[in-house]
């Protein structure tokens, strides 16, 4: 929706949803749409996992965006 807005966004989720997210896409009219994965769960990581998951994501947020890491 952020993307229809003209806001530029990247999805993320959880690997364990992977196919209910491309569901949603293609019935909102993204069929195509790109989004990131990380390992499912998250809710378990502490703060450094997550600093660490985040860091490790940028590469494929940038690569979503179009931007050039």
């Amino acid at each position: 929706m952020l993307e229809r807005a003209g806001v530029p966004a990247v999805s993320i989720c959880t690997d364990a949803f992977v196919v209910p997210a491309q569901a949603m896409a293609k019935a909102y009219g993204f069929g195509g749409f790109e989004f990131v994965t990380v390992p499912h769960p998250v809710a378990s990581l502490d703060e450094t996992q997550i600093q660490v998951l985040a860091r490790d994501l940028m590469p494929g947020l940038l690569r979503v965006l179009g931007v050039e890491p």
